[in-house]
């Protein structure tokens, strides 16, 4: 029999001491300094050239975080006392770079996961791209549930002559300058993408298709989330529920008579079971009272100059944004996995998704964005910890 070493030896193999990590966003980043805050090397994967791909190359010019950063920070490492309470796009990456610096974290860039697969006969996960084959212990999916523009398949797409675009190529409304333009997606995204096309007087039209929870941004002056946080300490999520909903109706009014419906669960114990993230309304809904944002019920049929819709209507439109998310492709590579369901979600309940069988880890799938990539982390470092001192007490063991 035949010996890894030998492999190694042969091939382009290359064995690595500590754990892999697939993806170099905020979750990758976050696990691999939590190992090396206690000592245990890692190698990170990423498919593209540089840390957090999907915030430099496909988000739009006015993003900032939707929450305080307080809540969005990574380890150790806060963010800098000079940034304001939300961050812009172009902070938080520069906090992710100064972040990446901070704990020394050099990912090998391009270098995309093709598969990944744990070999039984070693006891070794291998992992393999397009030029390499990395050989492991341990493989942490940081590859995130966005890794992916999810686009609907609407009828009769095709046949339209304007332009159609996800939001992971939209920069700003300067493009659409005075255009009509068909959103379509209603969450945090989508609202905010329509608000910035209206400040370029564009005339956005933002389809509703399923129900939604819109929430302040802040109440009292204090986050919501916060104030929500800070609550669930005390009382059960669904009374927290009937308080914040209580207050956005009180705050934003009754949202149900601009066109967006809540659905009957609450927003916290909806996001607790689905992941549906409720939108923190930075604007947009004023737009929508005021008729520069239009609300439109479910697309029917797209036409050759526009769209038909569920209600009857037809409009037409120069260019089709989809607001529609993003999605996993963690299955496309990943084989023998206990974690993901078929749609690359966990398969396991959100609190324990992050780790399952032969040494297989994943953060940043919990649905919780950048609190749960930090509890993920901590709880994937300790875990493999454990295992680290083990291994290396049989060694010196065996050694002596």
């Amino acid at each position: 029999m035949g010996s890894l070493k030998e492999e190694e030896n042969q091939t382009n193999i290359q064995w690595v001491k500590g754990p892999i990590i697939i993806g170099a966003g905020p979750s990758g980043l976050a696990v691999s300094a939590c190992l090396k805050n206690i000592g245990i090397p890692t190698l990170i994967l990423e498919r593209d050239d540089c840390i957090a791909s999907l915030w430099k190359k496909k988000t739009y010019d006015r993003l900032k975080l939707h929450l305080p950063k307080k809540f969005c920070q990574l380890p150790f490492l806060n963010f800098p006392k000079t940034f304001p309470k939300y961050p812009t796009k172009k902070q938080f990456i520069s906090y992710l770079e100064s972040y990446a610096t901070h704990f020394s974290i050099s990912p090998k860039f391009n270098q995309e996961v093709q598969n990944a697969e744990f070999d039984s006969k070693f006891g070794v996960w291998r992992v393999k791209t397009q030029d390499s084959e990395y050989v492991s212990r341990w493989l942490i999916v940081a590859a995130g549930e966005n890794a992916e523009p999810a686009v609907p398949d609407i009828q009769g797409i095709e046949n339209f002559e304007g332009n159609v675009i996800h939001t992971s190529g939209y920069s700003s409304g300067l493009d659409f300058k005075g255009k009509r333009i068909l959103v379509v997606g209603c969450g945090n995204s989508g609202m905010e993408v329509s608000l910035d096309l209206c400040r370029f007087n564009a005339i956005p039209h933002m389809v509703v298709r399923n129900t939604v929870h819109v929430l302040p941004r802040e109440m009292f002056g204090f986050s919501t989330f916060g104030i929500a946080m800070t609550i669930l300490k005390w009382l059960p999520i669904r009374i927290v529920d009937k308080f914040l909903l209580l207050m956005s109706n009180v705050i934003l009014g009754n949202t149900e008579r601009l066109g967006l419906k809540r659905p009957k669960t609450g927003p916290l114990e909806l996001k607790n079971a689905t992941g549906k993230t409720p939108v923190l309304d930075v604007g947009a809904l004023s737009h929508i009272k005021s008729g520069k944002i239009k609300v439109m019920e479910g697309v029917r049929e797209i036409t050759r100059n526009g769209a038909k819709f569920v209600d009857g209507q037809e409009r037409e439109f120069d260019s089709i944004i989809f607001a529609t998310g993003y999605k996993s492709n963690v299955l496309c590579w990943l084989k023998g996995s206990d974690l993901f369901t078929n749609e690359g979600r966990p398969m396991m309940p959100f609190a324990d998704c992050w780790k399952g069988e032969k040494r297989l880890y994943c953060v940043g799938f919990n649905g919780k964005g950048l609190l749960g990539s930090v509890s993920n982390s901590i709880n994937i470092a300790n875990d493999i910890a454990d295992q680290w001192r083990m291994s290396k007490d049989c060694m010196e063991k065996f050694t002596c």
